[in-house]
């Protein structure tokens, strides 16, 4: 009562001393409930313990060596420096000085550290193709320390899996998890032996899915720190299942940024057992060059304001897309009844297609769908070899500044070509455009186009007011020119 008879006292004396009073009563109050609050986010972290001691068994290291010579061929030391700055952004280090410049001696050196994991209780073991292409020998060390001297089973550089085999058994084997539950956000941990410390946990969570960074696969981004020595080594879920293999960083010191990528393990799964039944992948193949289709090409050519399917920049002769009938130019939409976004859908989905089989492909031409039946061929790295038309007749300029002539029949067969005219010269609109001497006018807003005088005849009658889209092929590449008539 004392108290609250002084306090009263004080108030009447002054005011603010009240207020003072409760926000220091409140500010209790809240401190009181805090700790609470913080031990309830404390327990909201991920433990990964457990994680750890199930699954650290069955991640290995891999030690890699070649036999080289005293002084590397030039070419094949430039590979190596690309590779390594391709997958972890390395700087190329200087020439030894001092190092022997020739000789023919070989001897065993050190190629480097990976990481890998178990598939299999009999010894299959899963790393990237990149920490075991090339080595002479390969040394798996398990957990326990035992070492093994592997077998390479299969190597597929263009997904960078391998498949590897010790002779053990009774060994503890990954689990494998969905990637399509695979969530943005969601924490991931990665085990493995970066600059050769074994058996190294981190954690993070995953940035982003389906990363394009230009390889055949679509990557999980994650910012789990990856370094070198990491590459092959399992990327897992909170519930202790493989979700990816770790490939790559995005770096410019060689070391972690903050950004690494992993490729899907159903993806690489898919890979391994192909490489596990018949030690090589194999991919279908259609014979073209697929692009992206800007927005201002898809509204002009009729397809619509949203960009979407693959522009057929290049027909390959003799090629499963030219035996189906697709031509320079064309959009494809459609790919076995999966709608095609971008040139990357294209040759993903084409390539994970078995060789042989017969697909359906929709195609957007000349303003209309045409539905084509394409036999898949097999990927391989042989390139024909192409000549570029010449003209045998000259027509006249038109408004667009176009001077064109007719392709001969016999540059039509070589260049497996229907019809089209040759641009003599290009100025005005058409030089705006890039259009240049030597290109091949395929189409003019979509209407095929014969002979320079079904061309004039076209151009003739459209609507200089508006955008005229040309199907034009450039050596062996085709792609559609937008021309916007205005100035001579």
């Amino acid at each position: 009562m004392k108290m609250m008879t002084s306090l009263n006292t004080r108030t009447a004396s002054k005011p603010w001393t009240l207020a003072l009073a409760l926000s220091v009563t409140t500010l209790t109050v809240a401190l009181a409930a805090l700790p609470a609050t913080s031990h309830a986010q404390r327990g909201a972290l991920p433990d990964f313990t457990d994680l750890v001691e199930s699954t650290g068994p069955a991640v290995v290291n891999i030690r890699t060596s070649e036999k080289v010579r005293a002084a590397a061929n030039s070419t094949e030391m430039n590979d190596l420096l690309q590779e390594l700055q391709r997958r972890f952004g390395m700087p190329a280090p200087n020439q030894r000085r001092g190092a022997p410049r020739g000789g023919d001696e070989e001897q065993p050196q050190r190629r480097g550290v990976g990481s890998g994991f178990v598939l299999s209780a009999d010894g299959v073991v899963m790393t990237n193709a990149h920490v075991v292409d090339g080595a002479d020998e390969v040394i798996v060390t398990l957990s326990d320390k035992r070492e093994f001297k592997a077998k390479v089973i299969g190597v597929d550089r263009r997904s960078d899996v391998a498949v590897l085999k010790i002779e053990a058994s009774g060994l503890p084997a990954v689990k494998i998890g969905d990637v399509s539950r695979l969530k943005v956000g969601e924490w991931v941990m990665a085990i493995g032996s970066p600059f050769g410390f074994e058996n190294t946990v981190t954690a993070g969570i995953v940035s982003a899915k389906s990363r394009d960074t230009g390889d055949l696969l679509p990557l999980i981004q994650t910012d789990v720190a990856i370094n070198p020595g990491n590459s092959g080594g399992p990327l897992l879920n909170m519930r202790g299942e493989v979700v990816g293999i770790n490939s790559q960083i995005y770096s410019q010191s060689g070391g972690f940024m903050g950004i690494s990528f992993a490729i899907p393990i159903d993806e690489a799964m898919r890979v391994a057992d192909q490489l596990r039944s018949a030690g090589k992948v194999k991919r279908g193949r259609m014979g073209l060059l697929p692009d992206d289709l800007s927005k201002e090409v898809s509204e002009a050519i009729g397809l619509g304001s949203k960009a979407r399917g693959a522009l057929v920049r290049n027909v390959e002769a003799g090629s499963a897309a030219e035996k189906a009938g697709i031509e320079g130019g064309d959009v494809i939409t459609k790919f076995d009844g999966r709608a095609i976004e971008r040139a990357i859908d294209l040759r993903r989905i084409a390539a994970a297609t078995k060789p042989g089989s017969k697909v359906a492909v929709q195609v957007f031409r000349r303003g209309a769908y045409k539905d084509l039946q394409v036999t898949l061929g097999e990927v391989d790295d042989d390139e024909g070899t192409k000549k570029d038309a010449t003209p045998e007749a000259t027509g006249g300029a038109n408004s667009l500044g176009l001077s064109v002539g007719e392709i001969g029949e016999s540059q039509k067969r070589e260049l497996k070509l229907r019809a089209g005219v040759r641009v003599e010269s290009a100025e005005g609109a058409a030089a705006r455009a890039g259009l240049r001497a030597g290109d091949l006018i395929l189409s003019v807003d979509n209407v095929e186009i014969g002979s320079v005088k079904q061309f004039q005849a076209q151009i003739a009658k459209l609507d200089k007011a508006k955008v005229i889209s040309m199907v034009v092929r450039r050596a062996d590449a085709v792609t559609i020119v937008l021309l916007k008539p205005g100035k001579p």
